[in-house]
């Protein structure tokens, strides 16, 4: 381990400073700007170390698409409408997004299109990717910098699981948070440290050994995301692999070469991530006063888009090329792959709007 390495450098400062939370090692390890994993090493695919859905097909990213125009359309197809999209990964969903959206110029045309991107990497395979897309993009690096002058439709996929929790254990004693530490050898480690007091008790029955995740980013998203549309109006889509109901577990992962490894063995060359918590998201949102919709299987949703009829004009098109499409349908929709993990929700407003996808 070289004395400047990412993990030389964590040891270090969990030396002076003490054991590190769970949620502050993973954004360490993500975007720590001399080795973070987003700074570093951000590529997606066969050749990265996870694969994503828009990724997996062109179909993905071809039904956002439509769900963004059909959505401006229940908006009642504005002059002006700002199209964002947060962590776009390697601009391949958004290009699938405006191809499909050629389809209706006059949305084409009403569109600002703002990614948010804080990677310089990922804004430059981005920038490659959307070199010839009808609308140029802009880059920013928060969503407290979308201007709320024009009603918003944003994407975020796979975003969430990004935003990193801590985890507390619950003991025969009480409360403990489970925290990284170091040993005498400098090896990460992880430890449990009492809480003295004000712990909240989460709303569900805990068992002495289990654990839970708290996200206070992940409540943070949501609650920016609830004012963003009551400003400025307009719907936000999420999707995501995580929980739709309160519950204990550790989902803590780090993935490497399409591998799952261990979280503390190479910080800032794996991606860590987290299972989204949507029922603290749409809760922030509402609280925002913004009015958010339940959580779907990603599988139901790209269904009711119409991804099987899709997949089937794919397939009358390019016969040869029926059983990979099939396989890339089954991968998307099928409830032993990313068909029930995934899932999708949305936060928008006005209260009126009915959001395509979640209608009953």
């Amino acid at each position: 381990m070289s004395d400047g390495s990412l993990k030389a450098r964590l040891a270090r400062e969990i030396a002076l400073t003490g054991p590190m939370t769970v949620a502050d090692y993973v954004t360490r390890c993500l975007h720590d700007p001399q080795a973070g994993y987003y700074a570093t090493r951000p590529e997606l695919g066969a050749r990265g170390d996870f694969i994503t859905a828009p990724l997996v097909s062109q179909m993905f990213g071809e039904l956002i698409g439509l769900w963004a125009v059909e959505t401006w359309h229940r908006l009642g197809a504005p002059e002006r409408v700002r199209l964002v999209e947060v962590g776009p990964g390697d601009g391949t969903l958004m290009a699938d997004a405006l191809r499909a959206a050629r389809l209706a110029p006059d949305f084409l045309s009403a569109i600002d299109l703002v990614l948010i991107e804080p990677s310089r990497p990922l804004r430059e395979a981005q920038a490659r990717r959307l070199n010839e897309a009808d609308t140029p993009p802009r880059w920013v690096s928060s969503l407290e910098a979308v201007e709320r002058d024009a009603p918003v439709i944003l994407i975020a996929n796979e975003v969430l699981d990004c935003l990193p929790a801590r985890q507390f254990v619950k003991t025969e004693s009480g409360w403990a948070e489970r925290r990284v530490g170091v040993s005498d050898t400098g090896d990460l480690l992880f430890g449990l440290t009492a809480i003295a007091g004000g712990f909240v008790r989460p709303p569900f029955e805990v068992a002495p050994g289990d654990l839970i995740e708290i996200s206070d980013q992940q409540a943070a998203f949501g609650r920016d995301l609830g004012r963003l549309v009551s400003d400025a109006s307009g719907a936000a889509l999420l999707i995501d692999y995580g929980r739709d109901r309160p519950g204990p577990g550790d989902t803590l992962q780090a993935l490497r070469r399409h591998t799952k490894v261990e979280p503390l063995a190479t910080p800032g060359e794996a991606d860590l991530t987290q299972w989204a918590d949507f029922p603290t998201v749409l809760e922030a949102g509402v609280r925002t006063g913004a009015d958010v919709t339940g959580c779907l299987g990603q599988g139901d949703f790209l269904r009711r888009l119409g991804i099987e009829a899709r997949a089937e004009r794919l397939m009358s098109t390019r016969p040869d090329a029926g059983p990979v499409i099939q396989r890339q349908l089954d991968r998307l929709t099928a409830d032993d792959q990313m068909g029930r993990l995934f899932k999708a929700a949305a936060i928008f407003s006005p209260r009126a709007l009915a959001v395509p996808g979640f209608e009953a």
